[in-house]
């Protein structure tokens, strides 16, 4: 069975015994899998509906089987769990056997897995993928995702915003993902593309008015590729309705922000967000 395995796979290079029953690519990431299907294969980019469970040293659990959202990366290191998932079919199901070391600094980032594990533990994901989407639907995906997950804290963000346009006689239209835009000067009719570099001036309130950033106040624009994900959903959508000069306010709840767990110490979790924006200038790229 693993010989007809290791012919079916192409990454393969050779069937390897330091880990029983798995085989290794030839950047040295073990894998092993379980059920496979036919079809294509995920590309960087695209999103990645996948259930995984993270086991250390076959003690340490951290992280339980439990179903995620992701965009799938280039690989950081060798042995990336990135390199797994592009080798599975929708419907597979597999485990793979990464560097502790670089996961723990690379998928994890947490100093303390970082100080306790090295090369010698064996880190193992066992990893299920349900699905997998074209990178254009990212955002929907995800927002459909927290939604799903916050049904009452969802109710509760849009009710309190919609509480803030009657209390401030603002008249605005929600576009398909949940973002609200109102226009109050216009531009000279050049719009940005994604990829395109703006710049963009901001400052960026809590619904009570609470300020937490701004640029003007630092006197310098912010400059970031629009549509790349640089920036929160929001910022992404709405500035890409905008043209050169133009002014505006963008109302950006939770969801289209900073998620459920908002971003300490300034931005509360499952907060709406609200950013005057001005739209100072655009660097084409072709």
């Amino acid at each position: 069975m693993m010989t007809a395995l290791c012919l079916m796979l192409s990454v393969l290079t050779s069937c390897d015994n330091a880990h029983k029953g798995y085989s290794k690519t030839d950047e040295g990431l073990y894998y092993r899998f379980l059920t496979t299907n036919e079809g294509e294969l995920p590309n960087v980019g695209d999103v990645i509906d996948y259930q995984w469970a993270c086991i250390v040293n076959d003690v340490d659990t951290l992280i339980p089987a439990s179903p995620f959202l992701y965009q799938l990366m280039e690989p950081q290191y060798p042995t990336d769990l990135m390199r797994g998932l592009a080798m599975m079919h929708k419907g597979d199901s597999a485990s793979f056997i990464v560097d502790a070391d670089s996961a723990a600094l690379y998928i994890f980032g947490n100093q303390q897995y970082i100080d306790k594990y090295g090369e010698k533990d064996i880190m193992r994901f066992e990893v299920k993928m349900n699905d997998f989407y074209p990178e254009s639907e990212f955002v929907k995906r995800m927002v459909e995702s927290v939604k799903e997950q916050y049904p009452e804290e969802t109710a509760k963000a849009n009710a309190d915003l919609q509480a803030y346009f009657t209390e401030n006689n603002i008249v605005a239209t929600p576009t398909a993902t949940g973002l609200y835009y109102v226009m109050t000067s216009e531009g000279n009719g050049e719009m940005p593309a994604k990829g395109d570099i703006v710049k963009v001036h901001y400052t960026g309130k809590l619904l009570d008015g609470t300020v937490f950033d701004s640029s003007i106040e630092r006197g310098e624009p912010i400059e970031f590729p629009v549509g790349a994900g640089y920036v929160i959903p929001g910022w992404d959508e709405g500035i890409m309705m905008m043209s050169v000069g133009e002014k505006g306010v963008l109302y950006i709840p939770y969801y289209l922000a900073y998620g459920p767990n908002g971003s300490a110490p300034v931005i509360p979790p499952f907060a709406t967000l609200i950013f005057d924006v001005e739209l100072t200038g655009i660097q084409k790229v072709q």
